[in-house]
């Protein structure tokens, strides 16, 4: 192959990893809204330019079994390894660096939010934000892959 060609498949590999960096899809380290506790593994996906979120690990050993009492879908009494807690999530039209309209479930009151999410630092954290009307509540999750 000519030199020129393993270039051109160089850059084209680079921008393509540079591109899965900054999309929200990976498996991320949910942390705490006091921004040290590590509650979880999320992995988010993605299908026909939906987003949605599972989780795959929680840390606290106490909450291995444990289930969404408090939910009011169809995730009441789903165990929390697996449910899903992030749904309807597409790149924003406008802002090409956000993901909206979706939802994320907060397992630990049940509630839903709408949600924003906003991969930063090159893809390697986001910040995951739940809000209602003018009140919202945002972590920052690390990329842990």
């Amino acid at each position: 192959m000519q030199k020129k060609t393993w270039i051109a498949l160089a850059l084209l590999a680079a921008s393509a990893f540079a591109q899965a960096q900054t999309s929200p899809v990976g498996l991320w380290k949910t942390i705490d809204d006091d921004g040290k506790t590590e509650k979880s593994l999320v992995r988010i996906s993605e299908s026909n330019g939906v987003f949605t979120g599972s989780i795959e690990k929680v840390f606290d050993a106490s909450k291995q079994t444990a289930v969404c009492d408090k939910c009011e879908d169809d995730r009441k009494n789903k165990p929390l390894v697996g449910l899903q807690i992030i749904r309807g999530v597409k790149q924003d039209a406008d802002d090409k660096t956000l993901w909206t309209g979706g939802q994320v479930l907060d397992p630990e009151n049940g509630k839903t939010y709408k949600t924003r999410l906003k991969p930063i630092e090159g893809g390697k954290k986001l910040e995951m934000r739940g809000y209602i009307g003018f009140f919202y509540r945002t972590q920052v999750w690390v990329r842990a892959e």
